[in-house]
């Protein structure tokens, strides 16, 4: 099939039908801790903002599955945004650690301390006023007005897109794809119902609209979908080419006391990993593996006054923006103090520390 005939197959489909997404999440819907479901919503029921907005904030860049856990825990402890609002910056990190990205930990404290103080403990209800809060962007606006307040505005995620794009086989590589797919999304959202159309991508981006072996002939919107119709439902949303990531190189220094307690100190409050707990670490030099970087220059940075040994192997671990190996080194003391800053954490006590997972793999190394 040439190009213009996969045109004229795509323009003689039928006009895409929000209610068929509708009548499926009805019935094949997913049952989210944070979730209000349609037969709750039969019969009253409402979607707690709070609820809203921290699986939100929880669910950026991180999977359902990783999330349910997190979320449970921190209503369990915090059931309301005045008790978040009141609680301490370090007990929300040491509750958020192993759950990445941490600047949104800190970003959910100055939310909801700016709920409380400027919107007396309840959310704004319009996408372009939640945009106003510390940590609330583009999506997380749209997701919260639509499932929280059914305000009928585009939400647009990495599963719509994927939608979005198959649906209308847009041709422009994301990022540049992002305009016409939201342009589209708010074109098909309806009125009624926002928030559970919303909800109702997702689950079909989550489950049926997959990248790689998308099940079309169970879609709602099987035959309406231009990719479907001429078979190339895997090329869409094109993709713009990835830069490689570099590799950069540091040291960490584990200081441990005889009865196994672990010196930590707490990161600078700005730049990455801001406020969370660490072990001494050197610079992380921007250099990549194994082009002239000398792994013994970070030893230049250790802690002075103890003797540290090199362990074999490293720890590595990817970020958004780059890989990172880090080699590690060890000393022992029994000094009450062995460093100005920082603090003896027990051996029982290191689990429930802010430690963020690059820092976790550094500790439990070679353990």
């Amino acid at each position: 099939m040439n190009e213009a005939d996969r045109n004229d197959a795509a323009l003689s489909l039928p006009a895409v039908d929000p209610s068929a997404l509708l009548a499926w999440y009805d019935r094949h819907h997913r049952n989210l801790p944070w979730r209000v479901s349609p037969a709750d919503a039969t019969v009253g029921i409402v979607p707690d903002p709070y609820h809203v907005w921290l699986s939100e904030i929880m669910l950026q860049q991180t999977t359902v599955g990783a999330v349910k856990d997190y979320f449970t825990a921190f209503l369990d402890r915090w059931p309301s945004v005045e008790e978040l609002a009141a609680a301490q910056e370090d007990d929300i990190l040491k509750a958020w650690a192993g759950l990445g990205y941490y600047s949104r930990a800190r970003n959910l404290h100055k939310c909801a301390r700016a709920v409380v103080a400027l919107h007396d403990g309840r959310f704004p209800q319009t996408a372009a006023e939640l945009k106003s809060l510390p940590g609330i962007g583009d999506y997380t606006a749209a997701a919260i007005a639509a499932i929280a307040f059914d305000e009928p505005v585009a939400v647009v995620d990495g599963n719509i897109e994927r939608i979005i794009a198959r649906l209308y086989r847009i041709d422009e590589a994301l990022p540049a794809a992002k305009k016409p797919i939201r342009e589209k999304m708010a074109l098909l959202t309806p009125n009624a119902r926002p928030g559970d159309f919303a909800q109702a991508m997702m689950d079909l981006g989550a489950s049926l609209c997959s990248p790689k072996k998308p099940a079309c002939a169970l879609c709602p919107f099987t035959g309406s979908c231009e990719a479907e119709a001429v078979g190339d439902m895997v090329r869409y949303p094109v993709k713009a080419a990835k830069k490689e990531k570099p590799t950069r190189r540091g040291a960490a220094f584990l200081i441990r006391r005889a009865d196994g307690a672990l010196w930590l100190i707490k990161r600078p409050g700005k730049g990455l990993l801001a406020s969370m707990s660490a072990v001494p670490s050197s610079n992380w030099f921007d250099k990549r593996a194994g082009e002239g970087f000398d792994p013994d220059k970070a030893l230049e940075q250790a802690p002075a006054g103890l003797r540290f040994a090199r362990k074999t192997g490293q720890v590595s671990h990817t970020f958004t923006h780059f890989h990172l190996l880090l080699d590690i080194y060890e000393a022992s003391s029994d000094l009450p103090r062995p460093l100005d800053e920082g603090w003896w954490s027990e051996p029982d006590a290191i689990r429930g520390e802010a430690l963020p997972t690059v820092f976790r793999k550094v500790v439990e190394f070679d353990q």
